[in-house]
């Protein structure tokens, strides 16, 4: 689970000659000038957002568009500078660091800003008056690894203070931060087994879906034997996990795991204060076989594209492993 990320870098070129510096940036990085809510909605943490204004523009009040770059500021001012791009004055925003709470997000950007020294506004606002210096805290409810807009970010932050420090403060910061907000963590036990012993691919699949759809810290793993019947042991891999998910939705989403099609590649059981959820209290399924495929239907809709790309090439070899 992440709860902490970068925003993406944003700067400012002043130039008279702005449809100049505008044709270069599009044709040495290969990009197209966009929305400004898009270029911040579709960037990812270490890119860079560039605004090219007029020379005379003094605040930096984010314009209508602007250009997503995909790598970090020190490539795009070095690219900028070595190629001689008639800019006048360079600014850079403050460094945004977002930062996920699950609820109580009013509280928690009181806790940021007694803890901070800092002042709670918009994310809008806090663009237009935070300076290179300075610190944005964004707090938002998605998971980090999703795209996020300015629509997204419920509230934010300023702290006048560098980012270095700010941000050393607050990863050491965040659990108790955390554990302040939820103080309702729950700690529930995953196991897996497989009668064919293929754990390489299970365990990875099983990873993969808790880290994509961020359902909680795995906060331990290792190898355990199970007993389905007296005097019948058979390992299994078991983790740990903390989360504020329920727990039952935890099991409902996992059950989209355990086939493909009508084919079993896995069993995977959950466990809340040792005991068992059982599949009969995930809703009204006539069978396990319905009660798969639904889950398998929602985690598909959830996941990101690419980890259900490779979900899916990881199940083909399960399944031709199956048929062998």
């Amino acid at each position: 689970m992440r709860v902490l990320r970068f925003g993406p870098s944003i700067i400012f070129l002043r130039t008279p000659h702005r449809e100049a510096v505008k044709a270069a940036i599009s044709q040495v990085f290969g990009v197209e000038e966009m929305p400004t809510d898009a270029a911040i909605r579709n960037s990812s943490e270490f890119e860079t957002i560039v605004f090219v204004t007029d020379e005379w523009k003094k605040e930096t009040i984010p314009p209508e568009r602007a250009f997503l770059l995909g790598c970090h500021a020190p490539v795009v001012l070095s690219t900028i500078v070595n190629r001689k791009l008639p800019v006048e004055k360079v600014h850079v925003e403050g460094t945004l660091i977002l930062m996920r709470v699950p609820d109580k997000v009013q509280e928690g950007l009181q806790l940021l800003a007694k803890k901070y020294g800092g002042e709670i506004m918009d994310i809008r606002t806090a663009f237009d008056e935070g300076e290179a210096g300075d610190t944005i805290i964004g707090v938002t409810r998605k998971k980090l690894n999703s795209p996020i807009g300015p629509e997204d970010i419920e509230g934010a932050v300023l702290i006048r203070r560098d980012f270095l420090e700010v941000y050393r403060e607050l990863t050491l910061d965040v659990p108790v931060l955390l554990l302040r907000l939820m103080p309702e963590w729950k700690e529930i036990t995953i196991k897996i087994y497989d009668t064919d012993k293929r754990y390489e691919e299970n365990i990875e699949r099983l990873m993969m879906v808790i880290e994509d759809l961020d359902l909680g810290f795995v906060v331990g793993e290792g190898w355990d034997w199970d007993y389905p019947r007296p005097f019948m042991r058979v390992p299994v891999y078991k983790l740990k996990l903390l989360t504020w998910e329920d727990p039952v939705r935890v099991k409902f989403l996992l059950k989209g795991l355990e086939y493909r099609g009508y084919k079993r590649l896995c069993d995977i059981d959950v466990f809340i204060e040792k005991k068992k959820i059982s599949w009969t209290s995930l809703g009204k399924f006539s069978s396990k076989f319905e009660l798969a495929k639904k889950a398998r239907e929602e985690l598909e809709k959830n996941l990101s594209e690419e980890v259900l790309e490779r979900l899916r090439r990881i199940e083909e070899v399960l399944v031709r492993k199956v048929e062998d």
